[in-house]
């Protein structure tokens, strides 16, 4: 398709919950990342002026568990999403934990991992990948991992009285190590690995918009997603999951969304790649 051009019909990836989940999240992870790093590098002269620009490091603070709440409703929503799919479109938790649209690596994630290995390096064709690639399930259970772990031990900081009823109190200081160390290790992964994934990889550089729009190219679908297009064409369910793409200007808005997502992500990294090399203490 010529640079430019906007294909008549795509093929709908994601539902409108899941993109307004995704949005949601960037927005509060974003708020989280940049308040949680200027406290973590308080000495640093970018996080003082980061600070005082959120003005000061208590209402950085209201800004960092309010983003939280964010987070929290996200992932709970999205537990919810998932249970109602599962009574809409499967029989059993079995069939939507196992299956073949199933978001829980597999046997087959492997193979294709060691497939894709033996691509790069001229050993064989490039794996026919489903709706769900080996990296997309890792990216996603990182969040599963991240919620599961900063957000248990944010909470504990947020309300120490109440845990420290049932907890030593000596927990806090580890709750604050983990707590520091996980969030700058989550924020390092999404702004490279994830970004690396989603925009950088040689077919979708420089922007991959499939979350924001929902939609991708028919080609694209063929190109990235041969085994789901595959089925897709087999069942005859193709057809049913083709609408008309957005106007240009709403992808143009979008397109403005994502690149600012992007520029404040690498800007964070080089700034934890200097804290942690010239000043860290």
């Amino acid at each position: 398709m010529p640079k430019g051009e906007v294909a008549e019909r795509q093929f709908i990836r994601f539902s409108r919950l899941q993109r307004i989940l995704h949005i949601c999240m960037i927005v509060s992870f974003m708020c989280l990342a940049l308040t949680g790093l200027t406290l973590k590098f308080s000495y640093t002269k970018w996080a003082a002026v980061l600070s005082h620009l959120l003005g000061g490091f208590e209402n950085a603070g209201y800004i960092h568990r309010s983003a939280a709440v964010v987070m929290f409703g996200v992932f709970i929503t999205h537990l919810v999403d998932l249970y109602k799919l599962k009574k809409r479109e499967h029989a059993s938790w079995r069939v939507l934990l196992l299956g073949p649209g199933s978001m829980i690596p597999n046997r087959r994630d492997l193979a294709e991992f060691v497939g894709t290995l033996k691509w790069f390096v001229g050993r064989g064709e490039r794996p026919a990948y489903g709706r769900w690639t080996y990296w997309e399930k890792f990216d996603y259970f990182a969040v599963f991992w991240g919620i599961a772990v900063i957000g248990s031990t944010g909470l504990t900081l947020w309300f120490p009285v109440l845990f420290t009823r049932f907890l030593p109190g000596s927990f806090l200081n580890v709750a604050t190590i983990i707590h520091s160390d996980e969030g700058l290790l989550a924020t390092g992964f999404i702004f490279t690995v994830h970004f690396f994934n989603t925009h950088l990889r040689p077919e979708k550089f420089p922007m991959d918009i499939t979350v924001f729009t929902g939609r991708m190219e028919l080609e694209e679908l063929k190109r990235d997603k041969p085994r789901e297009y595959e089925a897709l064409v087999a069942s005859g369910e193709l057809e049913e999951k083709m609408e008309e793409a957005y106007p240009a200007i709403v992808t143009r808005t979008i397109r403005a969304f994502a690149w600012g997502a992007l520029a404040v992500g690498f800007s964070i990294v080089l700034w934890i790649i200097y804290a942690m090399l010239f000043a860290y203490r």
